[in-house]
């Protein structure tokens, strides 16, 4: 096809001039993906009366277990009044536990509780079933060439934060 959609559109070549239109329609897929990539954790948050802020602070502090509250203001890119609103509620909810530094008392580090990483596994898997399918549905190729163009959106900043998560394992 002639939109890029095809066989004409995957040469590869042919990708490096996307007209509006077709960068248009690659916005508007990414906005209703996202909005199915999130939807299922949602529906599981609603009942909790959490939100996306909740799952992202749930998701970064289990990969990362320790992690200090400036490291996730960073990550998240929220403000401090809203990460501490945030984990207030996780604090209180007994998902998520705040120690103090060992060799800096005013740090605060954080870790899920075994309910936080319960809800987590849930949220996650919820996710991970979906990426699963797609992945599987659109193959290696389309897999490798997402993660591309996805890394090279990223402002490098957040995309450092990305490569230090990825060569952190887990």
């Amino acid at each position: 096809m002639a939109d890029g959609r095809g066989p004409a559109g995957s040469s590869g070549e042919s990708l490096l001039f996307l007209t509006d239109e077709q960068l248009r329609q690659a916005i508007e897929a990414m906005f209703f993906a996202y909005r199915g990539f999130t939807a299922d954790p949602d529906r599981i948050l609603v009942d909790m009366a959490y939100g996306r802020a909740h799952h992202r602070a749930i998701h970064f502090i289990n990969r990362a277990p320790g992690t200090t509250v400036n490291n996730l203001l960073n990550i998240l890119g929220v403000t401090k009044q809203s990460l501490n609103r945030v984990l207030r509620t996780l604090i209180a909810d007994g998902l998520v536990e705040s120690r103090v530094g060992r060799n800096d008392k005013r740090e605060r580090h954080l870790f899920l509780t075994d309910a936080g990483r319960a809800l987590e596994q849930t949220l996650s898997d919820a996710q991970r079933a979906r990426m699963r399918t797609a992945f599987r549905d659109a193959g290696p190729d389309a897999v490798a060439g997402f993660r591309t163009v996805l890394e090279a959106m990223m402002d490098p900043e957040m995309g450092a934060s990305y490569t230090r998560l990825k060569e952190s394992g887990s």
